[in-house]
């Protein structure tokens, strides 16, 4: 008994219906490519910039809302709960300006974040397959890397606290309220990956051609709220105290790898849409698509 029949009849039908095909095509590049090894590294890289980025964050905010505490009251409510998986634990926190915890903050976010730049970049360059010596060299990329991680890292906070305040006040004003406050949180969202897809591509890549990439990292950023919004309400809030930080730090791993595989699925998307290399038989090795080298 031949059990490929099967899977040969519905990989002749994919190939002809392009709804079918463009998806699937784009998950065997990312197979070929790897993806899942290079989402790990980003999200590796992301899981240590994150906790000295907030801690910034809340510094430079403690700073600036010193003596108006319902003002900060709203914003660190706000703010936090862009990031569901930690939010509800911080919340419980003080907010306070400290120049150790400044100084700290500052120095683990560049070096985390240099990682998380450059790590991007390097996935970016894989899945359009630059070739080594095209890349910058170690100084070169990495004096890059610290400019662009002062501009991308200052959109991602202005970003999150302006998309916190949105949803925050939208709280307020009801169901018309809520959606405004949805759309200008993920108009945001698409501002600052259409800026990580420009930045971190090849410069030979037309802007264009990274706009379908920009959308899916967004649509996956927002599902990814909506879901560790629901985790921490039904798996956590409720936990033990020993059961509730595994959970917390399962839940962040997670959260985390799946941002980071949304990133890089949206890159693959951007590179089988330009180079048209779909449809891919999916039985095939690689190359063996219209258009693949």
């Amino acid at each position: 008994m031949d059990f490929k029949a099967p899977l040969r009849r519905f990989d002749e039908f994919q190939q002809r219906v392009p709804p079918l095909a463009f998806p699937l095509g784009v998950v065997k590049k990312y197979g070929e490519d790897e993806g899942g090894s290079m989402a790990s590294l980003i999200s590796y890289r992301a899981f240590f910039s994150l906790f000295p980025l907030l801690l910034l964050m809340t510094t430079i905010l403690g700073y600036i809302l010193a003596g108006n505490e319902e003002l900060r009251e709203e914003v660190v409510t706000s703010t936090l709960s862009q990031f569901p998986i930690l939010g509800n634990q911080l919340k419980g926190g003080s907010l306070t300006g400290s120049g150790v915890a400044l100084a700290v903050g500052i120095i683990g976010s560049v070096l985390a974040g240099l990682g998380v730049i450059l790590e991007t970049e390097q996935t970016f360059n894989r899945c359009w397959g630059v070739p080594k010596s095209a890349e910058r060299g170690f100084i070169g990329s990495r004096l890059r890397g610290i400019g662009l991680l002062l501009v991308l890292g200052g959109l991602a906070v202005v970003s999150t606290v302006v998309s916190g305040l949105a949803a925050g006040g939208a709280d307020f004003v009801g169901a018309g309220g809520k959606i405004a406050g949805l759309a200008i949180a993920t108009a945001l969202n698409l501002f600052v990956f259409g800026a990580v897809f420009r930045l971190l591509t090849t410069d030979t890549v037309e802007s264009r051609s990274l706009i379908p990439g920009v959308i899916v990292a967004t649509i996956g950023w927002e599902i990814l709220q909506v879901v560790g919004g629901w985790y921490i309400s039904h798996e956590v809030k409720n936990a033990s105290a020993v059961y509730g930080t595994f959970a917390l730090v399962i839940g962040l791993l997670a959260w985390i790898h799946l941002g980071s595989m949304f990133v890089v699925l949206g890159a693959e998307t951007n590179v089988v849409r330009t180079r048209k290399l779909w449809p891919r038989p999916l039985l095939g090795g690689p190359g063996t698509g219209n258009g693949d080298e």
